[in-house]
C-alpha cells in the first residue's frame, strides 16, 4: 500500500533533497509517516542508538517519541529541536497537509558538546544497562556528530527554506501558527494586566480602548488596530472566563463594532457586509478561543485591508503606504514635503495623486484623521479643549475648532455634552 504521504509528494523529490541535504550537511536526515515509520533516510543509524535500543522499553519507543515531537512542531509554528530517550539532539520539520500531519522531516541524532561521563551516568540511573554496554556507549558516543548550538540553530532555519513549500498548504499553516502563538502570548499579557488591577472590576469595560480601536479602523492602521484587538480580548478573558459561548457572543459584537467603522472610514457597504456573513458562519464552526481570536484578528486585517479599494489600481500601494504614514504620525507637526518624501515622489506631484485617488485634499485627510482621534478623546478623557486640540495634532484651541464643527457640525464642547 503506497503510503499517504507520497499521494500528495513525489517520492523521488523527497529522496533528492533529503540526499542533496546530506551531502552538504553530514547529519543523518530521514522522513517517517504520520506512525513514525521511515519512508526513506540518507546516512546510517548511529552504533550508539543500535545498541542503545536494546535496553529501551516499549513504552518509550523512538517512533511515538517522534511523531509526537512532529506535532509540537506543527503547533509551534516551526521546526523544533529535542532531545530523544538517550538525550541525544534531533531536528523535527512537519509535514502539514488541510491542517494534518502527515510526516515529518528528521535530523540526528547529534550532540551539542563534547560528550563526557554525564551522559553515561544519565542513562545507567535511567534504564538497566550492564556495565559492559555503558563502557561501549561511552565510547560510541565519541562518534556522534557535536553541532554547536549556533550552527543547530542554521540547520533548523535550513529545514524550514528546504521543505516549507514541499507540501502547498504547510508554509501557511506554519505562519498561521506562529501567529496565533504570538497573538495569544499579547493577550496573556493583557489579561495578567487587567489582573494586576484590582480596583478593576469585571464590569468596568475600556471603552476607550474600544474608541481607540475604531479611529485605527477607520484611518487604516491594521498593525495598531491588531493591538487593541487583543488588548479588549484580553480583557474579555479577565471578565469572561474561558467560556466559549460567551466569548463568541462578544465577538459578534465586536466584529459588528468593527464594521461599521470600516464602512464610515471609507469601505464599500457591500464589501464589509459580505466579510462580516462570512465571520458569522465561520463562527458556527469555531470550536476553540485560539481559533476565535485568530478569526477576529483576521477579520479585521480584511476590513482594514478593504478601506483602501476605493483608490486606483495604479496607485494603489504608494496612497495606501502614505495613508498608513500618516495615521502613525497625524498627531506631530506633520507636513505633505514629509509624507511625499516617505513615498519618494515630489511634493506637488504626490498632492495631486493623493487627491484624485482619495477625493481628498492631503490637508482635508489629515485633518478628518485628526478629527476622528478628537471625537474618541472628547467621548472617553476628561482632558480640556486645549489639550485635546494638541494631543490630536493641530496648531491650537481656535483652528481646532473650526475644524471640527465642519467635520461633525457640532462643537468640541457640544460633542462632549
Amino acid at each position: 500500500m503506497v503510503p499517504y504521504l507520497y499521494t500528495i509528494v513525489e517520492k523521488q523529490r523527497l529522496s533528492d533533497m533529503l540526499k542533496a541535504f546530506y551531502s552538504c550537511v553530514e547529519l543523518p536526515i530521514q522522513v517517517i509517516d504520520d506512525t513514525g515509520q521511515i519512508l526513506v533516510a540518507q546516512g546510517q543509524t548511529a552504533s550508539f542508538c543500535s545498541l542503545f535500543k536494546k535496553y529501551l522499553p516499549d513504552s518509550e519507543n523512538c517512533r511515538d517519541l517522534h511523531v509526537s515531537a512532529g506535532k509540537r512542531a506543527m503547533d509551534l509554528g516551526e521546526t523544533y529541536i529535542f532531545a530523544c530517550h538517550a538525550s541525544l539532539n534531533h531536528i523535527v520539520f512537519p509535514l502539514i497537509n488541510k491542517n494534518a500531519l502527515f510526516g515529518s522531516v528528521l535530523v540526528g541524532p547529534f550532540l551539542m558538546d563534547d560528550p563526557d561521563s554525564l551522559l553515561i551516568s544519565d542513562l545507567s540511573r535511567r534504564y538497566p544497562i550492564p556495565t559492559d554496554d555503558l563502557l561501549e556507549l561511552y565510547e560510541l558516543s565519541h562518534s556522534l556528530p557535536v553541532v554547536p548550538p549556533a550552527k543547530v540553530t542554521q540547520i533548523s532555519h535550513l529545514l524550514y527554506y528546504m521543505f516549507s513549500g514541499l507540501i502547498s498548504d504547510s508554509y501557511q499553516q506554519f505562519v498561521i501558527n506562529q501567529e496565533k502563538l504570538q497573538q495569544q502570548s499579547l493577550i496573556n499579557e493583557s489579561i495578567q494586566r487587567y489582573k494586576s488591577f484590582s480596583s478593576l472590576a469585571p464590569s468596568q469595560y475600556p471603552y476607550e480602548k474600544e474608541q481607540e480601536l475604531i479611529t485605527k479602523v477607520k484611518t487604516g492602521d491594521s498593525v495598531q488596530a491588531k493591538a487593541l484587538l487583543n488588548e479588549l480580548l484580553g480583557y474579555v478573558f479577565f471578565a469572561e472566563g474561558n467560556n466559549l459561548e460567551v466569548i463568541k457572543t462578544r465577538a459578534i459584537e465586536l466584529c459588528s463594532l468593527l464594521s461599521r467603522a470600516a464602512i464610515e472610514g471609507g469601505a464599500t457597504n457591500d464589501t464589509i457586509l459580505k466579510l462580516n456573513n462570512h465571520f458569522l458562519k465561520n463562527l458556527q464552526e469555531i470550536q476553540n478561543l485560539d481559533d476565535l481570536c485568530y478569526k477576529l484578528q483576521e477579520v479585521l486585517d480584511a476590513f482594514t485591508a478593504n478601506m483602501f479599494d476605493y483608490i486606483p489600481a495604479k496607485n494603489h500601494e504608494i496612497i495606501k503606504k502614505a495613508i498608513q504614514y500618516i495615521s502613525r504620525h497625524f498627531t506631530e507637526n506633520l507636513t505633505l514635503e514629509e509624507v511625499a518624501g516617505h513615498v519618494h515622489l515630489n511634493a506637488a506631484y504626490f498632492s495631486s495623486m493623493f487627491k484624485q485617488s482619495t477625493g481628498s485634499s492631503f490637508k482635508e485627510y489629515l485633518n478628518m484623521v485628526r478629527v476622528e482621534e478628537s471625537k474618541r478623546l472628547l467621548a472617553n478623557t476628561d482632558y480640556t479643549i486645549v489639550d485635546i486640540a494638541i494631543a490630536a495634532g493641530f496648531e491650537d484651541q481656535s483652528y481646532f475648532s473650526r475644524v471640527f464643527k465642519k467635520y461633525t457640525g457640532l462643537t468640541p464642547r457640544q460633542y462632549r455634552q
